[in-house]
């Protein structure tokens, strides 16, 4: 076994390999046990050299912390909102565009857009569409509705504003991985069930969405991830979680008591939480769906 391992082509493998491991090693396996070691450690902006071990003292102070709760509170609600929107829109359209529709390429092209642009772009121009006094949004609101919204001056209207914005952002991916999973589905089941009498619903139901789980489910535990980590967005439209640091979410919490406020052991520590988080959520939720496992089994 071992002369099959070590084989001369194997060793060859083995050297086109190493140094994308390496790279790996460095810039992902180094940073994230430096970050467990510091998790355990008093470093902040007064001890930043000295600092030392002091045990379980920052997973203590995370977990006694209300703003930890709160914000897992948000946290958890922008993720399932999110969630919802993402995959209800992508595959509301996916489901249109797989139909035999004039200029499909056209319409695939422009809503696979808002995925395409870079999303600090889209986050900063969609924070000056909620503009308060001269932003797209109120403007379109007052002529309408004669409504006027304060989105980034309040805590639940800037939470809002993050949430429309990576609605916009989210769906397109969503939606391209529903239509692969549309096209795989053989024409056949569809001919069948209609010969059978089956209406659309029954079609959709019956057949399409158990067809569609092990693509989508995959698809969902990465939107989750994504979703529940995503700082560009809260960050850029919030600018930092305004007003008064209550439109963070854990991930850009972290991120201002590490770099704001310069409490790093105890953004370590912060961060293995949300990272034992999603660790049990995607394990779980693979499981529970069984999403590897071959639909036709």
């Amino acid at each position: 076994m071992n002369s099959i391992l070590f084989s001369h082509k194997n060793r060859l493998v083995y050297l086109y390999v190493m140094p994308a491991m390496l790279v790996m090693a460095l810039i992902v396996l180094w940073p994230f046990v430096y970050n467990v070691v510091i998790s355990f450690s008093d470093m902040n902006l007064t001890h930043f050299k000295d600092w030392k071990i002091i045990g379980l003292r920052n997973y203590a102070d995370v977990l006694t912390d209300g703003m930890f709760w709160y914000f897992l509170f948000k946290t958890i609600l922008w993720t399932v909102l999110n969630l919802i929107f993402h995959v209800g829109i992508g595959v509301f359209l996916a489901l249109i565009i797989n139909e035999d529709i004039k200029a499909k390429s056209v319409f695939r092209t422009l809503l696979i857009l808002p995925w395409a642009v870079p999303q600090y772009i889209t986050a900063l121009t969609w924070r000056g569409m909620f503009n308060s006094e001269y932003g797209a949004v109120n403007l379109l609101l007052g002529h309408i509705f004669g409504l006027q919204i304060p989105w980034l001056s309040t805590e639940w209207g800037a939470f809002a504003a993050c949430l429309i914005t990576n609605i916009w952002l989210g769906f397109p991916f969503m939606m391209i991985i529903a239509l692969g999973g549309l096209q795989s589905i053989p024409r056949s089941l569809y001919e069948a069930a209609e010969m059978d009498g089956a209406s659309r619903w029954q079609q959709f139901k019956n057949i399409t969405v158990p067809l569609l789980k092990p693509v989508m489910i995959p698809a969902i535990t990465l939107g989750v991830i994504w979703t529940f980590n995503n700082f560009n967005v809260v960050w850029l439209v919030s600018n930092g979680g305004e007003p008064s640091d209550k439109t963070h979410i854990l991930v850009s919490w972290v991120y201002k008591a590490g770099f704001t406020y310069f409490r790093m052991g105890y953004a370590a520590a912060f961060s293995m939480i949300i990272f034992a988080i999603l660790l049990v959520f995607g394990w779980k939720f693979i499981q529970r769906t069984k999403a590897t496992e071959n639909v036709y089994s």
